[in-house]
């Protein structure tokens, strides 16, 4: 009987930003706007042999009770400046962007990224993602709101538009002979037509053929269009079951719709976010998750975390107290503004009562109850605990590798690359030195010019 053969594992590292994982108060933390930060996290996961680095995007700032919320870290620079200026910096890790596809146009965006491509050599990738609400869409026209089933569907046209823009230079129209005088072999590179629901463009496309051909698409959806969408057009997923039978699961049903689009298993990587706690011993690491659990949700970040559910201003309660004995008010006009986690309380209802006896059984403050029902980390342990996790959880088709969101911002990232990735490398399960020059080596994809001659073959 054959052994499976050992997985390679993946691994990225998610610039932290705007989100409750970052503990922005903590004196370790460092600016998440100033391009140092950007630099040192980007060097940190190139010096580990990362596949990549990830920025989320933010076109809103978050709002609640009509003001900015402020106990997050507030301001995201554009992620296309930030990534160009870190091609400069580094020279294998791969560069992913978060760019909406509800707000923008495809011409625009696959100018961008096809330019990104030549700057960095072919390190470019792009993760597409769609609106959810229409108060982040009043920072554009339209108002930018789409219903769920449209969403899906420009985002589907859009990316299949600018992979129609990306092909229509074929990488042989330079010809450049100085004798002739002859730059451009044909003279139509780039042209291109486009007639579809959402998108109406024609006119010639002004990047040539990048190294890649096309960025890598991620693609960060859960609902049933998200991984439909995933499985016919992304290259990898951006997923949120990091836990190992959600992520079995999870990667078993994504996997599985591959074949229908014609696709194999391995051309669709699926890479959860992650986030962890790490120090000498697993006691020592357990004591430091529940001191960075802490840190993450002080009694003010209670409080507005409550409101969520709530849809009132608690700011009266203490939240060393009880939890308040008031119902959630459940009008359709929500006190949180841009954050997409009020979608996960469908029913406020009956997540008062949930939580109300869950306090009650375990004497927990307010405070205690969001640090105990909320995000926790995915990894804690010594070094040798998190990467044995790690590799069995990839062994175990929990996923294909992890994305890693440090708490601290920029230096977060340091001792996992000291001290677990040496492990994971002495294991044979990962990459001592890049050996490719484009992320999608890194990733073990196909370039898409090689995809699409086999297809015709």
């Amino acid at each position: 009987m054959t052994s499976k053969p050992l997985k390679q594992i993946h691994l990225a590292a998610h610039f932290p930003g705007v989100n409750n994982t970052t503990v922005w108060s903590d004196p370790k933390a460092g600016s998440h706007i100033e391009f140092s930060s950007f630099a040192h996290f980007a060097r940190t996961a190139e010096r580990a042999k990362f596949d990549f680095l990830f920025l989320a995007e933010g076109l809103r700032l978050r709002e609640q009770g009509g003001k900015i919320y402020d106990l997050d870290v507030v301001g995201r620079p554009d992620t296309f400046t930030v990534l160009a200026a870190l091609a400069a910096v580094t020279e294998h890790l791969g560069l992913t962007g978060t760019i909406n596809s509800t707000f923008n146009e495809p011409y625009e965006v696959a100018r961008q990224f096809a330019s990104l491509d030549h700057l960095s050599g072919g390190r470019s990738a792009w993760n597409v993602v769609t609106s959810w609400d229409a108060f982040t869409g009043e920072n554009f026209r339209r108002g930018g709101f789409l219903p769920q089933e449209e969403r899906y569907s420009r985002a589907k046209e859009f990316l299949a538009t600018a992979n129609e823009l990306f092909d229509s230079w074929h990488g042989d129209e330079i010809l450049a002979d100085p004798a002739r005088g002859v730059f451009l072999r044909d003279a139509k590179a780039g042209s291109f037509v486009h007639s579809g629901q959402h998108f109406d463009i024609h006119g010639q496309f002004n990047v040539p053929r990048s190294p890649q051909g096309r960025p890598v698409v991620f693609q960060a959806g859960d609902s049933e269009e998200g991984r439909e969408f995933a499985a016919s057009s992304a290259d990898a997923i951006f997923s949120r079951y990091a836990a190992l039978k959600e992520g079995q699961a999870f990667y078993t049903d994504v996997k599985n719709r591959l074949a229908k689009y014609g696709r194999r298993s391995d051309q669709l990587l699926i890479l959860p976010a992650a986030s962890f706690a790490l120090a000498d011993t697993d006691a020592e690491a357990e004591d430091l998750a529940r001191e960075v659990r802490r840190q993450q949700v002080s009694g003010a970040t209670a409080l507005k975390h409550l409101e969520f559910v709530w849809n009132r201003d608690l700011s009266s309660y203490d939240p060393e107290g009880p939890l308040p004995d008031i119902d959630p008010d459940v009008s359709a006009d929500h006190i949180s503004k841009g954050r997409a986690q009020v979608r996960m309380y469908r029913d406020p209802l009956a997540t008062a009562r949930e939580w109300r006896e869950l306090a009650a059984a375990n004497n927990w403050s307010i405070r205690d109850l969001v640090i105990n029902t909320g995000n926790r980390q995915t990894f804690v342990g010594s070094p040798t605990t998190i990467a044995k996790t790690i590799n069995d959880y990839v062994q175990a088709d929990a996923s294909d590798g992890f994305i890693l969101v440090p708490h601290i911002t920029p230096t977060g990232l340091d001792d996992f690359a000291d001290k677990v990735v040496p492990l994971l490398q002495e294991q044979g399960v990962f990459r001592t030195d890049y050996e490719g020059s484009t992320l999608r080596h890194h990733l073990g994809l196909e370039h898409p010019d090689a995809a699409d001659d086999r297809a015709a073959s």
